[in-house]
């Protein structure tokens, strides 16, 4: 394990490396304004990449980021966040049927279909606005609470639907767990925002379903499901390193679904007894995540698919999956106490530093190949900079309370 301060939780040598890195972020991402409002997807160099439109879930996103950057004081992150609401209300709304639209394509064209993962991300964009105090915040999110209630949560099981066509009159048979995994992130921040402690209910319950599918199959997470949640372990068999909905386990989403269980377990129980069961379930899938997908093919890095016995499938490296591996091992350091974590951060610190941060472009890299070389085949460019940005901040907040909320409570 490295002993450099710079990689060290708990250090000012660490506190201040993560501290320019938000800033440095928050630098690079400024041009994400789309013309007509929302976010365009950025390239290598910060700018736009007409080809990719404006897309709901980045435009989302940077609302989030320039919302915690307004709660940080940072020049004209206020600007910043009514651009991407403007798209929000404007071009990405569905005026029609409600909900809101997967992207504006680069002609003006809405994409077909209305995505639960879009969806729970309006959510999460809107409390962030909120509490930074954003014009229009408030009545975006509660137009984003109703259509989620009405449209895709299923409150007699306990978790979200997926896809439903543009006119909210056909349902998807597949069923996911990465929207339910945002979803669970999102309510978790509306709760946090408005003190509605439903959400944190309905968090909850999309948890338990996690755990019991987690604990059935060895702590890898199933990703796919059949309508009826009957487990598809063989779901993109044929498209193994789909962008969104990849074969396998990922062992980055039992990284991410490790913090998101204990925030709630920490957020949730009077005290440490009765949220034990869940930060054990937590440190393991953070165990089986790491035993599968670190430095499982050789080469320094976390994988970012494996099969169902844990041996790698995809082996690129998302830039995503170390964020998320900052954020987890601070919280289960801070909910334990026990040094493995902090070892942990350090490493991970110290590999997001070396091959993930661009020193001389800015931002990080989104995609390596197993070798560590910078690629593009999933995630060309720097689309955006909630996953980075993100972890340059949690591991120094209260773990038991969403990100903006907790910026806010501690300014």
């Amino acid at each position: 394990m490295t002993t450099n301060p710079r990689y060290v939780l708990g250090t000012e040598a660490n506190r201040i490396f993560m501290a320019s890195e938000s800033y440095e972020l928050l630098k690079f991402g400024k041009g994400f304004p789309a013309p007509n409002g929302g976010s365009g997807w950025l390239n290598a160099d910060g700018s736009l990449d007409p080809a990719q439109g404006v897309q709901t879930w980045i435009t989302c996103r940077m609302a989030h980021v320039y919302s915690i950057g307004s709660l940080l004081g940072y020049p004209g992150a206020d600007k910043l966040v009514d651009a991407a609401l403007k798209g929000l209300t404007g071009i990405l709304h569905d005026d029609v049927n409600g909900g809101w639209y997967p992207q504006v394509n680069e002609d003006g064209s809405p994409a077909a279909d209305k995505i639960c993962y879009t969806h729970a991300f309006v959510m999460l964009a809107a409390s962030s606005a909120l509490l930074a105090g954003r014009p229009g915040a408030k009545e975006l999110l509660d137009e984003a609470l109703a259509t989620f209630d009405k449209r895709f949560w299923d409150d007699e099981t306990g978790l979200a639907v997926d896809t439903w066509n543009t006119e909210f009159t056909e349902l998807d048979p597949y069923r996911g767990l990465n929207a339910n995994m945002h979803t669970t992130e999102a309510f978790l921040a509306v709760a946090d925002a408005t003190g509605d402690n439903k959400y944190r209910v309905r968090a909850g319950r999309i948890i338990d379903h996690v755990i019991g599918w987690a604990k059935a199959n060895e702590w890898r997470i199933p990703e796919h499901f059949k309508s009826d949640w009957s487990v598809d372990l063989e779901f993109n068999a044929d498209k193994k390193d789909d962008q969104f909905k990849p074969y396998g386990a990922t062992p980055g989403h039992g990284i991410e679904w490790a913090r998101l269980i204990s925030q709630w377990a920490l957020s949730s129980f009077a005290n440490l007894e009765g949220a034990q069961p869940y930060i054990e379930a937590a440190e393991q899938l953070f165990a089986r995540a790491v035993a599968d997908g670190w430095n499982a093919d050789g080469t320094v890095g976390l994988a970012y698919t494996t099969d169902w016995s844990g041996k790698p499938v995809v082996t690129d490296r998302m830039h995503w999956t170390l964020a998320e591996a900052l954020n987890t091992t601070a919280t289960l350091y801070a909910a334990t106490g026990k040094e493995e974590y902090t070892d942990w951060y350090a490493t991970f610190a110290q590999y997001v530093d070396e091959h993930l941060i661009d020193h001389e472009g800015g931002s990080w890299f989104h995609q390596l190949d197993k070798d560590n070389k910078v690629i593009g085949t999933v995630w060309p460019g720097k689309s955006d900079l909630y996953h980075a940005f993100q972890s340059t901040l949690i591991p120094f907040l209260d773990p038991a309370v969403s990100i903006a909320t907790a910026v806010k409570n501690a300014a």
